[in-house]
């Protein structure tokens, strides 16, 4: 991986023991990064840690962003925090719509207010491609018009991002602002690439399918994704900086189905279900505008279909993930 000179010696991190923050934290250690892991455990798994444990730079506290107190007796210490705690749920969203608020927006609130008190000089937020709703401009831009807001997750997310970005003119805390396209590789946990493999694991000749398979996604290894958070960390200039993160290019549900099925050896019958959405909220194209932080050097290692085949390599070489869902 790259090297990066980050602008900081000490880092909190929420949601720490998750798919994303575990392989962050154990980026931030590589780079000669203290870090305090916060994480509830609630998704989140220690086994994920088990390296970071091992070190003297690290310690992992057990507590909740809903905990104001406890959120900032972790901070105190560190120089920046990387937000990545959130209720993720976007496809039920809609069966308990206070989840959202609570744990991705007043969570935020609660997270800048501990960096706030703790003194720390900057934030990096875990933001995502859902807040540009279904955009009429594609590639979408950061700038692009925002929408009506089609989930609740979306519509939480932006209001984490309102709020970041008034601290920031407010109090000079320095924010970087990441919109993901969906994440993939080690350790991943949720998402279609881990439903379909659990699936079929489960019953190789039968495949169901939310949607009519043509939607249009774009994906992200894990690993190309903490590339782009520490460019910009290393490279940006601002005080205020909003980023996309994803690959240049999009894939229809059948094809990753195609690669996923390939790789796995079966040949399922395909059932569709939902029509053109799988879900409500589900947005049937993404694919973000990455020239921002391309422009600073970034780019991808691996494409698209490079990373759904690495992920099912990593869940056959690891099946007792399926065994915690």
């Amino acid at each position: 991986m790259a090297e990066f000179e980050l602008p900081f010696r000490k880092a909190l991190v929420t949601g720490a023991a998750g798919f994303i923050g575990s392989n962050l934290v154990d980026r931030l250690l590589a780079a000669g990064v203290q870090v305090t892991g916060y994480d509830n455990l609630s998704t989140g798994s220690e086994e994920f840690l088990k390296d970071a444990l091992a070190r003297p730079a690290f310690r992992l506290v057990r507590g909740d962003t809903l905990d104001p107190e406890a959120l900032r007796g972790a901070a105190q210490g560190c120089e920046f925090v990387f937000h990545l705690a959130a209720n993720a749920d976007v496809r039920f969203g809609l069966q308990h719509p206070r989840k959202d608020l609570e744990q991705n927006t007043l969570a935020t609130f609660n997270v800048l207010e501990a960096a706030r008190a703790a003194g720390m000089q900057g934030i990096a937020f875990s933001s995502t491609g859902s807040v540009y709703g279904e955009p009429s401009v594609f590639p979408t831009p950061e700038d692009a018009p925002f929408p009506t807001q089609t989930s609740l997750y979306g519509a939480s997310k932006l209001a984490g991002e309102g709020m970041i970005q008034a601290y920031a003119t407010g109090f000079g805390l320095r924010a970087f602002i990441f919109r993901f396209v969906s994440i993939l590789g080690e350790r991943y946990t949720h998402g279609h690439v881990f439903d379909f493999v659990k699936r079929l694991r489960a019953d190789p000749s039968r495949l169901e399918i939310l949607g009519d398979g043509q939607q249009k996604k774009s994906y992200l290894h894990v690993q190309d994704c903490v590339d782009g958070i520490f460019t910009a960390l290393a490279r940006a200039q601002g005080a205020l900086n909003i980023f996309n993160l994803g690959c240049d290019e999009a894939c229809r549900v059948d094809d990753s189905i195609g690669w996923i099925c390939g790789s796995l050896g079966v040949e399922p019958q395909r059932v569709y279900s939902g029509g053109q959405r799988g879900w409500i909220g589900d947005s049937p194209f993404i694919l973000l505008d990455t020239q921002r932080i391309r422009a600073l050097g970034w780019k991808p290692r691996l494409d698209i279909r490079q990373g759904v085949l690495k992920t099912v390599e990593y869940l056959q070489a690891n099946p007792q993930l399926f065994e915690r869902r």
